[in-house]
């Protein structure tokens, strides 16, 4: 088993990495589909330090983890002005969906990294020998994480944005209402599960991780030739 300060020199360079390239997804993206407000603040960047939100990034995760509590947290959000999207009510889906999309994406340029990792050093890449192995692991399971994490439809998640492109007109403006409170919504609801001891994020989130994860792995053995 790793300590804690070795656990943590592994998981927050991952962490860092996952929500930068995240959060740069949605401007490129919007971007892309005729937004550049991201790009005129000058959040296209892959600084960590542009995307850090004091008490998202800082003193919530800090706070909770200091009160046994489970380590969440969030970035500053990428502005996005929907209504220079060339189709704000599709485009605003497809931005949304970039975040999660890159994740994905890294989870894959982890799993082949491990691959050829294993290759290189005769291990399968299920095992964790080493911490070369181990920071891959993590990688590729946090990338699946907060792909899977922020496609929930809860606002301000990503997946909340998805469905509000696709439900009706009538409905539409009551559901962008709930986003403008959503993140007290989510605290509410994650400090009430914790409280609690309900546990639903492991019981919704984690049993599609392990089979995503079972995926991934897969690729790595392929490209590891095990």
């Amino acid at each position: 088993m790793l300590d804690t300060v070795t656990l943590a020199i592994i998981l927050i360079p991952c962490l860092i990495v996952a929500i930068v390239f995240h959060e740069v997804a949605h401007g490129y993206a919007a971007k892309l589909l005729g937004d550049e407000t991201a790009s005129e603040r000058g959040r296209l960047t892959l600084n960590p330090i542009a995307h850090v939100d004091p008490i998202g990034t800082l003193l919530v995760p800090g706070a909770l983890l200091l009160m046994g509590g489970p380590a969440f947290g969030w970035a500053k959000p990428v502005p996005v002005n929907k209504w220079r999207l060339s189709n704000p009510r599709y485009g605003m889906m497809a931005v949304a969906a970039a975040g999660p999309g890159i994740n994905f994406i890294l989870a894959g340029v982890g799993a082949i990294l491990l691959g050829l990792t294993t290759a290189a050093i005769g291990l399968p890449a299920t095992e964790e020998p080493n911490l070369i192995l181990t920071a891959l692991l993590m990688f590729i399971l946090l990338n699946i994480f907060l792909a899977l994490f922020n496609l929930l439809p809860i606002p301000p998640f990503d997946g909340s944005h998805i469905v509000g492109g696709l439900l009706p007109r009538s409905m539409r403006a009551q559901w962008e209402k709930l986003q403008q409170v959503g993140i007290f919504l989510l605290i509410a609801i994650i400090a009430g599960s914790w409280a609690f001891g309900t546990g639903w994020i492991e019981k919704i989130v984690m049993p599609p991780v392990d089979w995503a994860m079972g995926y991934y792995l897969a690729l790595a053995s392929f490209v590891g030739g095990v």
